[in-house]
């Protein structure tokens, strides 16, 4: 029997429906304990049929165990493992202790849940149903909720069931249903059915008291029919059912409760340890019988629960201290073996009555193990629980910088900041305070602001200038381009003079990249020599001798700065690919941000729309808020849809005084709108305050030849002329010359101007959507001259390439031009045209099967599923007019 949740029965059997017509959904159900989500999951699992259920239940006691939930439930699967792309299926063989190798990155262990759960729902749709997953640890609900967030097309639905007022869930982005109490009439039915016999007034009150809460009506009707006073206090309902149950336990003899202690301390269900450990407290198996007849307990074979986690709850909660230290004594001295070593390394811990260097010793080691397999959470854990043991301060400060290292890598900011902040108080030693201090600049940068993490990261490595150079150049790194960010030119300068005291042994790794940020901090006194030094850093980042990800990231943002587009993009790309396949999710949204803005100076607007859509999905799932701004601001900058940038303006000029370098970006979109639809006024005023700003030397430089252009349309031409010489040195520095002889061209009369547009013309090469540009300014101007054949033959080539690249405003304006001559220039068709019709990500899928990829490969690439990628390609085929596979190189290449 199973009352009153018609509703909520329909809407989950409707995930059930969706997956077996192939589309993905997610539903966390949400409520108190007691509430029924346990029930309606098995009621769900009952209906589910000829589906492949995939189950796991979180236990309180195992959140420490890195993968373990994940472990139990995938485990069984593990032939399969080699259906999985190389690098995910050792990662998950590391994570489940069966590889010998680090797992890498967390997310690359997320990406193989994906991945495996995609390749069984090949063979028959699957469920996956996880119990009370708040107590599910860390690194397997890490890779679970990343899997569901990123299902798309596959036969797969996954219920989370979470209990409110336990360990957080986090939720976010998912689907919710919430349980609350049933309804009257329902309740009703359920005493009757459980609770016969009660008297009127006794089932009144029981009605009123369990507020619709099942387990209450159950469990305080018993209570009720055999002692009918009113328990004391208003308690909550989940506090009078632990009431009951505390009560029943009460009834229990002491041995009974004693050998109940050690089931709740275990946790494993594994009634063979209970009953060892039991044996060395003098217990026998005997000692379960009052506790099974209860109905607390439920043995079945070798293993043995509690009914409900509520009384595991109450059990452990209300023993003595004492007993709690015997128990979990007892049980790490019955777990013996390398495969219990975890597990006893804890007991061992909540057995300790102080610091104790053995244990903590211990803890480490489980720390190193964990580390191993990708825990990331688990290491957190286990290092700050070691740091508690530890006996001496120095001993202490340096295990909890590693547990706030571990926290902050796991995601958990306000832990590794409360840990960092308390390990500096215990030392003075400088190195482990400047690496606290350090991670609290790196979750600055995400809490406060990049100058909140520069100002940090700078005093950090001013520690450790003279006795750990290269890591204090790991730290000034951070500082100075975390300062860019900012656009604090006092802590770049700051930076930029500590780099330059540092002295770094022979054939550092460092050296160049020390020598392109002191370049990079001295661009604003002149480009001719920064940009050699800056040009350096990203040559060594492209032939391989740079290796860290941050420094390879703005290697590749320099080759940006010294105007080789192309070869920066290349480089992008190749690290993109290379993040992709380890799995080093956290820096991949910061890649795709450098390679958005290198397709969009490249002119590659919809290659720069995909680049930026796919960082703000993935930083929104793993909560880079921060760098979802980033992103959002060059899709603010691209120009092909007017409304949409306008429209997610507002959200991210609000930031411009914590981030004024990517809002610049925006602001420099904008202008352009306003340029391309006639606006110069509007777009002068926002070009001026994009190059006056405290970015103009970076990136935003290339805005100067557009505020020539808004000036001179705008009817001030004198304005044009304010931010041409630092342009002019730029573009000298680094043979970026075309735009000069546009901006020339505007400046000019007669002939002189028409001779500076055929030069810019023929500087521009292969840049196509800056010669666009260039030939409507000069079809604007021979029209004006009454040169008729000559400008229509500039303007319909400059809107044939606007409405290639994606360029609307402009095609616009260059169409608009043509009427003027008397033409009437169709719009573009989506068939001359085809990739225009395809969304970011499909047509991202689309660049990449093109590129001979399989759609196991693409998965692996993007974090979907092969399932996901065909699906995507199906949508993408009638869109562009294809029917094959090979038809897609040859329509990319063309496009």
């Amino acid at each position: 029997m199973f009352l009153g949740r018609d509703r909520e029965l329909d809407h989950l059997a409707g995930l059930l429906v969706d997956a077996r017509a192939g589309r993905s959904r997610t539903v966390v159900v949400r409520g108190e304990a007691g509430i029924g989500k346990t029930a309606l999951v098995e009621q769900i699992a009952a209906g589910a049929g000829d589906m492949r259920i995939i189950r796991g239940t979180g236990v309180e006691s195992e959140t420490e165990l890195a993968f373990g939930g994940l472990h139990l439930m995938l485990h069984p699967y593990g032939d399969r493992l080699d259906a999985l792309p190389g690098q995910q299926a050792a990662a998950l063989r590391s994570a489940f202790g069966l590889g010998s190798g680090p797992a890498g990155d967390r997310f690359l262990i997320g990406a193989a849940t994906l991945t495996l759960l995609s390749e069984l729902a090949a063979d028959r749709p699957l469920v996956c149903l996880v119990d009370d997953a708040q107590w599910l640890d860390t690194a397997s609900l890490d890779a679970l909720l990343f899997a569901a967030r990123r299902l798309g097309a596959d036969p797969v639905s996954m219920i989370f069931t979470a209990r409110d007022g336990a360990r957080p869930f986090p939720d976010r982005g998912l689907e919710v249903l919430r349980l609350t109490g049933l309804d009257r009439a329902a309740a009703e039915d359920l005493v009757a059915a459980r609770t016969p016999g009660l008297t009127v007034p006794v089932r009144e009150r029981l009605l009123d008291e369990a507020a619709g809460n099942p387990l209450a009506l159950i469990e305080l009707g018993d209570a009720l029919r055999s002692r009918p006073a009113r328990p004391a206090g208003p308690l909550p309902v989940g506090g009078r059912v632990q009431e009951t149950f505390r009560r029943r336990l009460a009834e229990l003899p002491d041995a009974t409760r004693r050998l109940l202690l050690v089931v709740a301390a275990d946790g494993t269900a594994d009634l063979g340890i209970v009953l060892r450990a039991g044996d060395a407290l003098g217990l026998t198996p005997a000692d379960l019988g009052p506790a099974e007849e209860a109905g607390l307990v439920v043995l079945d074979g070798e293993e043995v629960r509690f009914r409900h986690p509520l009384i595991r709850a109450v059990t452990y909660q209300d023993a003595a201290h004492h007993r709690r230290i015997d128990v979990h004594g007892a049980l790490a001295g019955v777990l013996r073996g390398d495969e219990h070593a975890d597990r006893r390394a804890w007991h061992l811990a909540a057995a300790a009555t102080g610091p104790d260097e053995g244990v903590a010793a211990e803890l480490e080691r489980v720390a190193h193990r964990a580390e191993l397999r990708g825990g990331t959470a688990a290491v957190a854990t286990a290092y700050e629980r070691a740091a508690r043991l530890s006996t001496e301060p120095e001993g202490k400060a340096r295990r909890l910088v590693h547990a706030a290292r571990a926290s902050y890598d796991a995601g958990r900011p306000d832990q590794a900041t409360r840990l960092a902040e308390e390990a500096e108080h215990l030392t003075a030693r400088d190195g482990v305070v400047a690496e606290a201090t350090f991670i609290r600049a790196q979750v600055a940068y995400e809490r406060v602001s990049p100058a909140a993490d520069a100002e940090l990261a700078l005093r950090a490595a001013a520690l450790i200038a003279g006795s750990d150079p290269e890591q204090a150049v790991s730290m000034l790194t951070e500082a100075v381009w975390s300062a860019r960010d900012a656009g604090a030119h006092d802590l770049v300068r700051r930076g930029v003079e500590l780099l330059g005291r540092i002295r770094l042994p022979g054939g550092s790794p460092k050296a160049s990249v020390t020598a392109a940020l002191i370049a990079y901090g001295r661009l604003g006194d002149g480009a001719a020599a920064a940009v050699p030094r800056m040009r350096a850093l990203f040559e060594a980042a492209r032939s391989g001798d740079v290796e860290e990800s941050v420094e390879l990231i703005i290697g590749g943002f320099m080759g940006l700065l010294v105007a080789d587009d192309r070869g920066a993009t290349g480089l992008l790309e190749d690290m993109a690919a290379q993040a992709r396949a380890r799995g080093a999710l956290g820096w991949l949204p910061y890649i795709l941000e450098a390679l958005a803005i290198g397709r969009v100076l490249l002119g590659d607007l919809r290659g720069a729309d995909a680049a930026a859509a796919e960082g703000m999905s993935l930083a929104a799932d793993i909560g880079m808020d921060t760098q979802v701004t980033a992103l959002r601001c060059i899709t603010v900058r691209l120009e092909s849809d007017a409304a949409r940038s306008r429209t997610l303006a507002p959200g991210v000029l609000e930031h411009a005084d914590l981030h004024p370098t990517n809002t610049a970006l925006a602001s420099w979109g904008l202008g352009l709108l306003d340029l391309a639809e006639g606006n110069a006024g509007a777009a002068l005023d926002r070009l001026d305050a994009v190059c006056s700003g405290p970015a103009r030397h970076d990136v935003l430089i290339r805005a100067v030849p557009d505020h020539a252009e808004a000036a001179v349309r705008a009817g001030r031409p004198e304005l044009a002329r304010t931010y041409l010489p630092a342009f002019e040195t730029w573009a000298a520095a680094t043979s970026s010359t075309a735009l000069v002889s546009r901006c020339r061209a505007l400046l000019a009369t007669g002939d002189e101007a028409d001779e500076h547009y055929r030069t810019a013309l023929s500087l521009h090469g292969d840049r196509a959507y800056d010669a666009a540009r260039t030939r409507l300014l000069y079809g604007e101007r021979l029209r004006r001259r009454r040169r008729r054949t000559e400008a229509r033959e500039e303007l319909t080539a400059a809107r044939e390439t606007f409405a290639r690249l994606g360029a609307d405003c402009w095609a616009e304006r260059a169409r608009a031009e043509l009427e003027v001559l008397g033409d009437r220039p169709a719009a573009r068709s989506g068939d001359a045209d085809p990739l225009r019709r395809l969304t970011p990500q499909e047509l991202q899928v689309v660049r990449l099967a093109a590129a001979g990829l399989s759609n196991r490969e693409i998965g692996a690439q993007l974090y979907l599923s092969p399932r996901t990628v065909g699906h995507h390609l199906y949508k993408a085929y009638p869109k562009i007019g294809v029917t094959r596979r090979v038809e897609l190189a040859r329509l990319v290449s063309d496009t």
